[in-house]
């Protein structure tokens, strides 16, 4: 991890329980904003959200959430950023051009159901493909990376869980979490060759502006005994405007009305980069 990146971030996972629901800054000198009124104009009650946005460049911190910051929920579709990383660094995948042939089982999203590249499985979020490479790496390898990484409890659960415990737990991570890895992956400062993160990044850029780009993956935790879980998480790189700099943000909802609420995630996201001056307004 880089000087700037840990002098940001050590100090803000370590008293993020107790900083954050005290309103305080968790780094020195760093401002700290509320992003309550931005959940709200997205339609996103605060009590039921965590959003944090950090700018690496000075530590300032924008937020909204409290102690909900450092509570994990299942990884979901978000694990496909480390997953990637993962698959391409040890060659489980020879690249984000790796052909696989759709078997003809039709699954819940038609996007799923052809054939296509790791790339398009990880814009589409398309489960069987990353279930189809996550043997190859082992469970036993994939907690190491992921617990090289700071990637929430690192947690890959027995063998036989291989293709399942970034959907259904025992992989866990927090927005806070969330940011600090991201920070580390927007800074190359993961333990990955330059290699990976040349063929990686690109798979994981969403949006691109006059100046600016948008890296970023939805997740869903959809569960039939639990509270399901939104996920938007990213960062941003913007050259231009009033206020450049690479913003990393992560942020979770409660979803009780999937139509309704799975739109939210990077819509909320977006509304506070607006607010916050790092993203043009629409």
């Amino acid at each position: 991890m880089s000087p700037v990146v840990g002098a940001v971030l050590r100090p803000l996972l370590a008293v993020m329980s107790l900083a954050l629901a005290a309103c305080a800054s968790p780094v020195a000198g760093a401002p700290m904003h509320s992003l309550d009124s931005s959940l709200k104009k997205s339609g996103v009650d605060p009590a039921r959200a965590a959003l944090m946005i950090v700018r690496l460049e000075d530590g300032a911190v924008w937020l909204s959430g409290g102690t909900r910051l450092g509570e994990r929920f299942v990884a979901a579709s978000t694990s496909k950023i480390p997953h990637t990383l993962i698959a391409i660094e040890t060659g489980a995948v020879s690249g984000p051009d790796e052909w696989f042939e759709w078997d003809g089982q039709t699954r819940f999203l038609p996007a799923w159901n052809q054939s296509q590249t790791l790339a398009d499985a990880f814009r589409n979020s398309t489960v069987w493909i990353y279930q189809t490479i996550t043997p190859r790496i082992g469970s036993e390898a994939l907690h190491d990376w992921l617990a090289r990484f700071g990637y929430g409890n690192a947690d890959t659960g027995t063998p036989d869980d291989v293709t399942r415990y970034w959907l259904a737990g025992p992989l866990k991570i927090s927005a806070g979490e969330q940011v600090s890895f991201l920070a580390r992956l927007a800074q190359h400062d993961l333990p990955l060759s330059e290699l990976t993160y040349e063929l990686a990044l690109p798979v994981m850029l969403a949006e691109t502006g006059k100046g600016w780009r948008l890296y970023a993956k939805t997740g869903w935790y959809s569960s039939d005994e639990a509270q399901d879980i939104g996920w938007y998480v990213g960062w941003l790189e913007q050259a231009g405007g009033d206020a450049p700099g690479t913003y990393v943000f992560a942020f979770n909802m409660d979803v009780d009305t999937p139509e309704t609420d799975i739109p939210k995630r990077p819509a909320a996201v977006r509304r506070a980069l607006v607010d916050i001056g790092a993203l043009p307004a629409p």
